[in-house]
Protein backbone atom coordinates (compact mmCIF):
# COMPACT_ATOMS: atom_id res chain seq x y z
CA UNK A 1 0.00 0.00 0.00
CA UNK A 2 1.35 3.55 -1.10
CA UNK A 3 0.31 6.86 -1.44
CA UNK A 4 -0.28 7.39 -5.06
CA UNK A 5 0.02 11.21 -5.69
CA UNK A 6 -0.10 14.46 -4.48
CA UNK A 7 2.70 16.27 -1.45
CA UNK A 8 2.80 12.23 -0.12
CA UNK A 9 2.92 10.56 -3.13
CA UNK A 10 5.14 7.17 -3.01
CA UNK A 11 4.92 6.61 1.22
CA UNK A 12 4.25 3.17 1.80
CA UNK A 13 1.58 2.77 4.53
CA UNK A 14 0.94 0.16 7.12
CA UNK A 15 -1.68 -2.28 6.73
CA UNK A 16 -3.65 -3.04 9.90
CA UNK A 17 -2.51 -6.38 11.36
CA UNK A 18 -5.19 -9.44 11.18
CA UNK A 19 -7.65 -10.22 8.91
CA UNK A 20 -10.71 -7.82 10.54
CA UNK A 21 -9.86 -4.97 8.32
CA UNK A 22 -9.31 -4.80 4.24
CA UNK A 23 -7.11 -2.17 2.94
CA UNK A 24 -8.02 -0.70 -0.50
CA UNK A 25 -5.96 -1.80 -3.30
CA UNK A 26 -3.32 0.59 -4.87
CA UNK A 27 -5.20 0.18 -8.02
CA UNK A 28 -8.86 0.62 -6.64
CA UNK A 29 -7.57 3.98 -4.90
CA UNK A 30 -6.01 5.23 -8.04
CA UNK A 31 -9.28 4.74 -9.93
CA UNK A 32 -11.11 6.43 -7.41
CA UNK A 33 -9.12 9.42 -6.68
CA UNK A 34 -9.28 9.92 -10.84
CA UNK A 35 -13.12 10.08 -10.36
CA UNK A 36 -14.14 12.12 -7.83
CA UNK A 37 -10.53 14.67 -7.96
CA UNK A 38 -7.72 14.20 -8.93
CA UNK A 39 -6.92 16.75 -6.24
CA UNK A 40 -8.57 19.23 -3.87
CA UNK A 41 -8.64 22.63 -3.21
CA UNK A 42 -8.90 22.51 0.54
CA UNK A 43 -12.17 20.98 2.20
CA UNK A 44 -13.01 18.50 5.04
CA UNK A 45 -12.99 14.87 4.43
CA UNK A 46 -14.47 11.67 6.81
CA UNK A 47 -13.38 8.07 7.09
CA UNK A 48 -16.17 6.70 9.36
CA UNK A 49 -14.36 3.21 8.79
CA UNK A 50 -10.89 4.04 8.63
CA UNK A 51 -8.74 0.94 8.32
CA UNK A 52 -5.24 2.11 7.65
CA UNK A 53 -6.14 5.75 7.09
CA UNK A 54 -5.06 5.05 3.61
CA UNK A 55 -8.22 7.00 1.66
CA UNK A 56 -7.72 10.02 4.31
CA UNK A 57 -3.86 9.92 4.06
CA UNK A 58 -4.27 10.16 -0.03
CA UNK A 59 -6.72 12.93 0.28
CA UNK A 60 -4.41 15.61 2.41
CA UNK A 61 -1.84 13.97 0.17
CA UNK A 62 -4.33 15.54 -2.64
CA UNK A 63 -5.28 18.86 -1.23
CA UNK A 64 -7.92 18.18 1.52
CA UNK A 65 -7.00 20.34 4.23
CA UNK A 66 -8.18 18.27 7.19
CA UNK A 67 -9.14 14.55 7.37
CA UNK A 68 -11.40 13.33 10.52
CA UNK A 69 -10.46 9.30 10.77
CA UNK A 70 -12.88 6.56 12.90
CA UNK A 71 -12.11 3.35 13.48
CA UNK A 72 -13.92 1.62 16.32
CA UNK A 73 -10.53 -1.09 16.18
CA UNK A 74 -7.23 -0.66 18.58
CA UNK A 75 -5.51 -2.00 16.24
CA UNK A 76 -6.72 -0.36 13.21
CA UNK A 77 -6.09 3.12 15.41
CA UNK A 78 -2.60 2.61 16.30
CA UNK A 79 -2.01 1.65 12.46
CA UNK A 80 -3.93 4.81 11.37
CA UNK A 81 -1.66 6.69 13.97
CA UNK A 82 1.32 5.31 12.35
CA UNK A 83 0.42 5.97 9.06
CA UNK A 84 -0.30 9.49 9.86
CA UNK A 85 3.27 10.10 10.84
CA UNK A 86 4.71 9.13 8.18
CA UNK A 87 2.63 12.35 6.59
CA UNK A 88 4.95 14.47 9.08
CA UNK A 89 1.46 16.78 8.96
CA UNK A 90 -0.58 15.07 12.12
CA UNK A 91 -2.29 18.77 12.89
CA UNK A 92 -4.05 17.96 9.25
CA UNK A 93 -5.70 14.70 11.11
CA UNK A 94 -7.70 13.55 13.81
CA UNK A 95 -7.94 10.55 14.53
CA UNK A 96 -11.02 9.05 16.64
CA UNK A 97 -11.86 5.89 18.39
CA UNK A 98 -15.30 5.29 18.24
CA UNK A 99 -18.30 3.34 17.09
CA UNK A 100 -18.97 4.93 13.47
CA UNK A 101 -22.91 6.02 14.90
CA UNK A 102 -21.51 7.24 18.17
CA UNK A 103 -18.67 9.44 16.46
CA UNK A 104 -21.16 10.85 14.04
CA UNK A 105 -23.57 12.24 16.96
CA UNK A 106 -20.27 13.57 18.37
CA UNK A 107 -18.75 15.36 14.87
CA UNK A 108 -22.33 16.57 14.67
CA UNK A 109 -22.45 18.26 18.01
CA UNK A 110 -18.52 19.43 17.40
CA UNK A 111 -21.05 21.10 13.84
CA UNK A 112 -18.61 19.62 11.35
CA UNK A 113 -19.15 19.54 7.59
CA UNK A 114 -17.93 17.53 5.47
CA UNK A 115 -17.31 18.01 1.86
CA UNK A 116 -15.47 14.49 0.95
CA UNK A 117 -16.99 11.00 2.93
CA UNK A 118 -15.94 7.87 2.68
CA UNK A 119 -17.90 4.56 3.60
CA UNK A 120 -15.99 1.02 3.61
CA UNK A 121 -17.29 -0.68 6.26
CA UNK A 122 -16.73 -4.19 6.80
CA UNK A 123 -18.47 -6.40 3.96
CA UNK A 124 -20.51 -8.14 6.58
CA UNK A 125 -21.65 -4.77 8.68
CA UNK A 126 -22.77 -2.53 5.01
CA UNK A 127 -25.16 -0.14 6.33
CA UNK A 128 -24.32 2.40 4.21
CA UNK A 129 -27.52 3.86 3.82
CA UNK A 130 -28.19 4.43 7.31
CA UNK A 131 -24.99 5.83 7.90
CA UNK A 132 -25.87 8.29 5.08
CA UNK A 133 -29.23 9.15 5.92
CA UNK A 134 -27.86 10.18 9.81
CA UNK A 135 -25.27 12.35 7.80
CA UNK A 136 -27.96 13.97 6.22
CA UNK A 137 -30.09 14.18 9.49
CA UNK A 138 -26.86 15.30 11.54
CA UNK A 139 -26.21 18.49 9.01
CA UNK A 140 -22.91 16.76 8.85
CA UNK A 141 -22.53 17.22 4.43
CA UNK A 142 -21.96 20.18 2.89
CA UNK A 143 -23.80 21.43 -0.62
CA UNK A 144 -22.35 19.05 -3.00
CA UNK A 145 -20.58 16.61 -0.86
CA UNK A 146 -19.26 13.75 -2.49
CA UNK A 147 -20.03 10.20 -0.88
CA UNK A 148 -17.67 7.41 -1.62
CA UNK A 149 -19.14 4.04 -0.96
CA UNK A 150 -17.06 0.75 -1.47
CA UNK A 151 -19.05 -2.09 -1.04
CA UNK A 152 -18.61 -5.93 -2.17
CA UNK A 153 -21.23 -6.33 -4.97
CA UNK A 154 -24.05 -8.14 -2.77
CA UNK A 155 -24.71 -4.28 -1.10
CA UNK A 156 -26.80 -3.38 -3.79
CA UNK A 157 -26.85 0.06 -3.10
CA UNK A 158 -29.93 2.45 -4.79
CA UNK A 159 -29.29 4.32 -7.73
CA UNK A 160 -31.92 6.72 -6.14
CA UNK A 161 -31.04 8.18 -2.54
CA UNK A 162 -32.83 11.41 -1.73
CA UNK A 163 -31.12 14.24 -1.68
CA UNK A 164 -28.22 12.72 -4.05
CA UNK A 165 -27.27 12.32 -7.63
CA UNK A 166 -26.12 8.79 -8.28
CA UNK A 167 -22.60 10.12 -10.08
CA UNK A 168 -20.96 7.37 -10.65
CA UNK A 169 -20.71 2.96 -10.04
CA UNK A 170 -17.61 1.06 -10.92
CA UNK A 171 -16.37 -2.54 -10.48
CA UNK A 172 -13.80 -3.82 -9.71
CA UNK A 173 -13.67 -7.54 -9.19
CA UNK A 174 -15.38 -7.64 -6.15
CA UNK A 175 -15.38 -4.44 -5.10
CA UNK A 176 -17.85 -1.95 -6.10
CA UNK A 177 -17.25 1.90 -5.64
CA UNK A 178 -20.53 3.90 -6.04
CA UNK A 179 -20.41 7.39 -5.79
CA UNK A 180 -23.16 10.12 -4.79
CA UNK A 181 -23.08 13.92 -4.55
CA UNK A 182 -25.35 15.44 -2.13
CA UNK A 183 -27.77 17.56 -3.79
CA UNK A 184 -29.22 18.93 -0.62
CA UNK A 185 -28.47 21.85 1.22
CA UNK A 186 -28.18 23.04 4.86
Amino acid sequence: MRVISGKFRGRRLNAVPGMATRPTTDKVKESLFNIIGPYFEGGTSLDLYGGSGGLSIEAVSRGIDQAIIVDRQYAAIKTIKQNVALTRVPEQFTIIKQDAHKALSVLSHQQFQFNLVFLDPPYAKQQIVKDIETMVEKKLLKPGAIVVCETNQEANLPDDLPGFELSRRNEYGITVLTIYQYQGGN
